[in-house]
């Protein structure tokens, strides 16, 4: 059964996330959509010493409406060096410490200045550190011509490489024609998050962190956590 996961790009995603590229066949990244202020695209929580800190990329030029491939981070080094700075202060203790500032260093170093790009390219990087099946291909809404909005748009996107299956997280229970995705022989299922919890630094488990939080704290072991499955549609709304 092809699976087909689409999701708006995440800068060093949560755990759940990487759930969701680990179930897919396809990815497809929602580039073309207006960037939203709050959005994960450009900002993730790290457990620190002193509490749980947002790393927020700042952004160059933002206008109203601007689509998310559109948005460019802001040059210069500073905040890069920042958020590294950040990192080795809040897991200079943690046993894969050096694994995961060698992560975030290859993305930050890595010359993307479109916000899109350097965000994939951190979803990209935990994928393939935690030598994850799925995403077998990535792909970006923008390329694909598929005009429309909302859950129409959705179920074309998922016709158009032949899916027989959706997952996807809980934001889209409040949008997605369930009915129309049956009737197109589309399965539709969600995210059941087990939020497993692992080892961590600083105080209770919390598992609305960046996965570099995993890195740090187990390595490559913590491909085990990685697990949640997905549920039907009908069962996940009852």
């Amino acid at each position: 059964m092809r699976t087909v996961v689409i999701s708006q790009p995440s800068y060093f995603p949560w755990v759940g996330m990487l759930e969701q590229m680990r179930l897919a066949d396809v990815f497809v990244i929602y580039d073309d959509v207006a960037f939203s202020k709050g959005s994960f695209a450009n900002r993730v929580q790290v457990k620190t010493g002193q509490g749980v800190k947002w790393l927020t990329v700042p952004l160059e030029g933002m206008r109203l409406g601007q689509r998310i491939k559109e948005v460019h981070a802001a040059n210069g080094l500073g905040w890069r060096r920042k958020h590294l700075a950040t990192l080795a202060q809040a897991y200079a203790k943690a046993p894969h410490a050096g694994e995961m500032l060698g992560l975030a260093e290859d993305v930050l170093g890595g010359g993307a200045s479109r916000l899109c790009e350097l965000s994939v390219a951190s979803m990209k990087a935990l994928s393939n550190y935690f030598e994850m099946e799925g995403p077998g291909e990535f792909h970006f809404a923008s390329s694909l011509g598929i005009g429309g909005h909302n859950s129409p748009r959705v179920l074309d996107i998922v016709k158009h490489f032949g899916g027989a299956r959706y997952v996807t997280g809980h934001g889209a229970r409040d949008y997605l024609d369930h009915a129309a995705f049956d009737a197109a022989g589309v399965r539709v299922e969600y995210l059941d998050y087990r939020k497993t919890p692992y080892p961590q630094q600083h105080g209770p488990f919390t598992p609305h962190v960046s996965a570099l939080d995993l890195v740090a704290n187990c390595g490559r072991a913590g491909r085990e956590v990685i697990a949640s499955p997905a549920v039907y549609w009908k069962d996940f709304l009852k």
